[in-house]
């Protein structure tokens, strides 16, 4: 069965069009979901919609925007959906910038990119082969159902890679988190041991190296549950001792360097030699 894509259309790149299909990239069949269930029937929970202890119809229903405590300026719903954007079939990337100008705060929902058209694959490929090379993402604005959302494209394998943007208006300014954080100098000798540590662990990011512990244990229990057995429990995390920094530091850089050992293997415990103690001086 084919994939079905949540949007086709056009990218234009100044007079350079390419035809592409976007799918999700996410999959939401990795998460456990539950319903609500009545327990002594066992039937599903329903919701029903309520204004006070009236039960109430959906054509019923306006939109209402708080102007102050339980005080609502109504619009109705057809005046809401007359400002949606039309669907449009085109993106136009109107800027380059390096893969670092963007922070990671402003990225939202990833979609992959592929040719719809076999017309359109030699295009596709000198599109993306050019900002691999030169290290640079597209920046546009796509209509997604009915709202315009600022969007980012890039190389991802063989492919491209869509994310929808944050707008600036969309993210709390830092100040009221991070206002009160003194500016402190770091201590250089402190800096330096945990450079080390952080080079020792430096690597590529292998996604299929980390679990959600969480999922897994939920996964876990409902299997148990249908099987009729007790669930297994997973590993705890050793809690974290509170130390002094230096010596956590130095703990640290003795453990990834047994773990990073050349040999892989775990080297020999040192035996600790007691020290030849200086000859004393005498008197005189």
């Amino acid at each position: 069965m084919a994939i079905r894509p949540y949007w086709s259309g056009t990218i234009r790149v100044s007079l350079v069009s390419l035809s592409v299909d976007m799918f999700t990239a996410i999959d939401a069949k990795g998460k456990i979901a539950f319903h609500q269930i009545y327990k002594p029937t066992g039937e599903r929970v329903r919701q029903k919609l309520v204004a006070g202890d009236i039960e109430v119809e959906r054509a019923d229903i306006v939109k209402g925007y708080e102007v102050d405590k339980d005080e609502y300026v109504l619009f109705d719903p057809d005046e809401i959906k007359e400002l949606k954007i039309p669907s449009s079939k085109a993106m136009e990337l109107v800027r380059f910038v390096p893969y670092d100008a963007v922070d990671a705060i402003y990225y939202d929902t990833p979609y992959y990119l592929a040719p719809s058209k076999k017309a359109d694959l030699a295009t596709f490929t000198v599109i993306r082969d050019s900002m691999r090379e030169m290290k640079v993402m597209g920046l546009g604005q796509i209509v997604i159902a009915g709202s315009e959302r600022l969007c980012a494209i890039k190389p991802c394998g063989p492919g491209l890679l869509l994310e929808t943007l944050h707008y600036a208006d969309e993210i709390k300014k830092s100040g009221y988190v991070f206002g009160d954080i003194k500016d402190v100098k770091a201590d250089t000798d402190e800096k330096d041991l945990a450079k080390q540590l952080i080079k020792r662990k430096v690597g590529d990011f292998e996604p299929s190296d980390f679990h959600d512990r969480y999922t897994e244990a939920l996964k876990e229990l409902v299997e148990a549950r249908i099987e009729n057995r007790e669930p297994v429990k997973p590993e705890e995390r050793p809690a974290a001792k509170v130390v002094n920094l230096m010596d956590a530091l130095r703990a640290s850089l003795q453990d990834t360097g047994a773990a990073n050992d050349d040999d892989g293997k775990k080297p020999a415990k040192a035996t600790s030699k007691p020290k030849a103690k200086p000859p004393s001086r005498k008197a005189g």
